[in-house]
């Protein structure tokens, strides 16, 4: 096995592993609220959209277009000033608890559609994966503390269905994000909780 793994890693493209170096760099510039890791974002998932729909992930390839042009957004709003999305914002549980199921639906829903065009068995992942990040990419460009708990979730799911892909070097890539999600939502509750301690002071 670990020499069928070594293998895959050896035959991994170029661009691949192009996509692999700007998304860490994009991973890691964010957890410390950057804004260069927009830069990142861009170059890396403009390679993941090519390359995606070379493995019939068609939802993976949208998906990555459309955090092509997020990208942009994302950097524009950080970017504002203190007089925009500045600080970190957390969403009560209520509110997740009723997101989350919606969203798996429509996902289950959209690889109904998709179904009959694409014949990949892993369709209902390959969309699920898709509306939950789009929704949560809003949630890191708002600066939404819970998104790294989503992106936990989400890191593990892409893991396992890249693995299953033939994608090992991106496999490992979002196994490695599981740890980057951890590090992004301890960043973020810290300064959270700084930010509440600093009104509370004030009030």
């Amino acid at each position: 096995m670990t020499e069928t793994f070594l293998q895959q890693l050896a035959a991994t493209s170029l661009l691949e592993w192009a996509a692999v170096v700007l998304a860490l760099g994009y991973v890691w510039l964010a957890a410390r609220q950057n804004s260069w890791c927009w830069a990142c974002a861009f170059a890396s998932t403009g390679i993941y959209t090519y390359v995606f729909w070379q493995v019939t992930l068609p939802f993976q390839s949208v998906l990555n277009f459309f955090y092509m042009l997020m990208a942009v957004y994302g950097y524009y709003q950080w970017r504002q000033g203190p007089e925009a999305i500045s600080k970190v914002r957390s969403l009560n549980w209520p509110w997740h608890v009723l997101l989350v199921p919606v969203l798996l639906i429509a996902g289950w829903g959209l690889a109904q559609v998709a179904e009959a065009q694409f014949n990949n068995r892993f369709l209902w992942l390959d969309a699920c994966i898709q509306v939950l990040s789009v929704v949560t990419t809003f949630m890191v460009a708002h600066k939404v503390l819970q998104n790294w708990v989503y992106w936990f979730f989400i890191n593990l799911a892409s893991a396992y269905l890249y693995a299953q892909s033939g994608l090992v070097l991106s496999a490992c890539l979002f196994t490695s994000y599981l740890g980057f999600s951890v590090y992004g939502y301890w960043q973020w509750r810290a300064e959270y909780r700084e930010q509440q301690d600093t009104v509370h002071a004030y009030s």
